[in-house]
């Protein structure tokens, strides 16, 4: 039997993302690595998050818990009120196909699609009659409307991270989630993707977490967050200047 998805809880000032003592043990070639250890966070809605800190950290890990694309060894996850936890894989996948936009530092985007074919495809899975309306205003927002047809191999770096940005945003979810969205591309780039991400963010008002070893781009976050041997070590401004 298909496992149903709970619909968000609909709370305005509740917590978008709520972690109690979240762990991470994964196997090891000399036994199991802790790489996350006792994480408890909450993000409220709207708000703007960047986690920052060394390779190896834990950073990229605590967002794929985010977004379910990781499991807790122990502790709660919840996301718009939906223990992430307690949910199947069909149905996680089908939560954060409808709730969260996941952006990455590669583009991972289908290479025998068009642009427009790549965008469309979440609304297709959801069975949106109107997904290629969508997805050519989503890129024409992007600054795409030329390169509707043109395939991934056929676009620059910007290009694709953008396609790959309107395909996060085309849904309207209330989270998105970014892992060094700016780590492949070079500084102009990587500045008018910077705008691009705050610019959902205020188009849509949804909750923004993103990793990055980017000073500037941490410093447009509402909060900074620093990660250290799989621990949180710092919040706010000291973070904000750790990441520098």
């Amino acid at each position: 039997m298909t496992q149903p998805v709970p619909a968000p809880k609909a709370a305005s000032d509740a917590a978008v993302l709520d972690l109690v003592d979240v762990r991470l043990t994964l196997p090891g070639n000399a036994g199991p690595v802790e790489i996350l250890r006792g994480i408890t966070l909450s993000v409220n809605r709207g708000e703007t998050v960047g986690l920052v800190g060394p390779s190896g950290s834990g950073k990229s890990s605590l967002l794929m818990l985010l977004g379910g694309l990781e499991r807790a060894t122990a502790g709660q996850v919840k996301a718009l009120g939906q223990d992430l936890t307690a949910l199947g894989e069909d149905a996680l996948a089908r939560f954060r196909r409808d709730n969260m936009g996941v952006v990455f530092q590669s583009f991972h985007l289908i290479p025998t699609m068009t642009a427009l074919e790549n965008v469309a495809v979440p609304l297709e899975l959801a069975g949106k009659p109107d997904a290629f309306d969508r997805a050519a205003a989503e890129l024409q927002a992007m600054g795409l409307g030329h390169r509707l047809d043109h395939y991934p191999s056929q676009l620059s770096g910007g290009e694709q991270q953008r396609v790959a940005l309107a395909r996060a945003a085309v849904p309207r979810p209330a989270l998105f989630l970014a892992d060094e969205p700016t780590g492949n591309l070079d500084a102009s780039n990587g500045a008018a993707i910077m705008d691009l991400l705050f610019g959902l963010r205020d188009r849509h008002g949804a909750t923004l977490v993103l990793v990055t070893h980017a000073p500037d781009l941490a410093a447009r976050c509402d909060r900074v967050i620093r990660l250290a041997d799989g621990r949180l070590a710092e919040t706010g401004a000291a973070a904000a200047r750790a990441a520098e």
